[in-house]
Parts: structure tokens; sequence; C-alpha cells
């Protein structure tokens, strides 16, 4: 699923199950050791896909330790994001030298507690949300709404090491393409340059599960940006390349809060 959601070059690495054992690295089993049962499998099965996903990049396998705000800590060469939650955990990696950063986040396609919506939504937001839940009452716009705010700040937080609340991204959704765009509000003049200030991705709805993802290009160095192209070259178009686990698939259950570096308590281990 999020193969479709993500440029080439980004790889990416599924489970809609659990395997039945997987190796965790002693810093990362150090997080976990006094987890319950459930806490484990999420944090251990991400992780699995998190290493599938740097075998596909040619990266030797590594852990994945939480840093500031639970932000997954990858090498210097890697941007990356993780998720998990009911029925899915997924990972997205890639090359600093090819993307500056990839925020992806997942959710049950099931509505908001009450009263949730009207704390991170925006006006206008609170309006495409109640017309597309009526139009399109299958999917649960709201949580689509959550989902992606969540993937704009994991993409935003790694480059910028800047938090952000969950109204200061005016979220707009194309319903029928399945992609949506972020722009901060915030005066730019106190916002981190060392990011940009509105993003653009793709979401799903499949299965039961809601998926958003952003990949953020790398910016081109200096010289390669003031040489032109070719006279009739074209740049390359962007694809998408599988990488996915698949199993039986879990039960789903109740919301549940997975690895989003701003709106997970400090100091959890995604």
């Amino acid at each position: 699923m999020l193969t479709k959601l993500l440029p080439a070059g980004v790889a990416t690495a599924e489970a809609t199950a659990d395997p039945a054992e997987v190796f965790l690295y002693p810093e990362e089993e150090n997080l976990i050791r006094n987890a319950v049962p459930k806490r484990r499998l999420e944090f251990a099965t991400v992780r699995w896909c998190a290493r599938r996903a740097m075998d596909s990049l040619g990266l030797p396998a590594a852990p994945v330790v939480p840093g500031r705000r639970g932000a997954p800590q990858w090498a210097p060469s890697v941007v990356g994001s993780m998720t998990h939650c009911a029925g899915f955990r997924g990972v997205a990696l890639a090359r600093s030298a090819q993307f500056a950063a990839v925020g992806i986040d997942a959710e049950t396609n099931t509505a908001l507690p009450a009263g949730v919506l009207e704390s991170i939504a925006l006006p206008r937001e609170l309006r495409w949300t109640r017309e597309l839940a009526r139009a399109v009452p299958e999917i649960s716009w709201d949580r689509l709404l959550f989902s992606i705010k969540e993937a704009v700040y994991k993409t935003w937080f790694p480059l910028t090491g800047q938090e952000l609340d969950f109204t200061d991204a005016l979220v707009s959704i194309d319903a029928a393409q399945e992609t949506f765009r972020a722009r901060l509000l915030p005066d730019p003049a106190t916002l981190s340059t060392a990011g940009p200030h509105a993003f653009s991705g793709r979401w799903s709805a499949v299965d039961g599960v809601l998926l958003s993802a952003i990949a953020v290009p790398a910016a081109r160095p200096v010289a390669a940006a003031s040489r032109p192209l070719a006279s009739g070259a074209r740049p390359l178009a962007s694809g998408a390349r599988p990488l996915a686990a698949g199993a039986p698939p879990l039960a789903a259950g109740a919301p549940q809060r997975r690895s989003a570096p701003r709106f997970c308590p400090a100091g959890s281990a995604c």
C-alpha cells in the first residue's frame, strides 16, 4: 500500500500481521523490557519492516531507537518514517542524497472520538471533512485529516527540530485524485528555513486502513541546479517500487497511538 503513495527511490516495507519471532538489538529490547505483549508486537514488527527497507536500499541491518520526541534515529545517510496502527505496520526509507525527508502515517478507518476533530481542525478543514463525510461516508475523513497532519509533522520535525501544533498546518484534500496539500500557517519568520513550509502528498483508504505519505526531494547541489537541461531533455518521472510483507491479517482494534514524534508522549519509544 505504501509503495503506491511514494516515489521511486523510497523503499517501503509493511506488514498486516506480526511475525512469530523478530530479532531485536539489545538497545531496542531495553526499551520494551517491561512492555505489555501488544506493545512488544507492534514495536518489534515495525522494526522488522525497517530492516527489510534497509536491505532494499542495500544497507546493513541496524537498530532503530527513538530520539527527541520519539522520532526514529536513522543512519546519517538515511531519512525515513515508521508507523503502526491496528492491523498495519509500515516503514518508508530513502537515501538522504535523494530525499530530504519522508513522513508516513497509518490510522484505522474509524471516526475520531467525540470532540477530537474540533481540537485539531481549522474552520476550513471542519467544512470539508463534514461535506465529504456526507458524500463518501465509507471513509472517515476526520481520521484522515488527523493522519495527514501526523505525516506533515513526521516530515517537518526531523528536518527542523521544530515542533508544530495540529492547527499550525492547513490541509486540503483532492478526494478524487487521493492527494493532499498542507501549508504551514505560523509567521514564516518564526519557522525554520531547514524545511519546506508547504507539502504535498498522497493518501489511500484500503482494507480498513488510512495511509498518508509525503516525500520531500533533496535540494539539488548549486552546480547541478544552475546547469540547464540539454535541449529536448526531460526530468525523470517518479514511480513506485514494491516491498511488502503479508500474512494472515490482524484483528482490527481500537485506535492507538504510534510513532509520531510530536503527538506521542515525550520520550515514548515508537
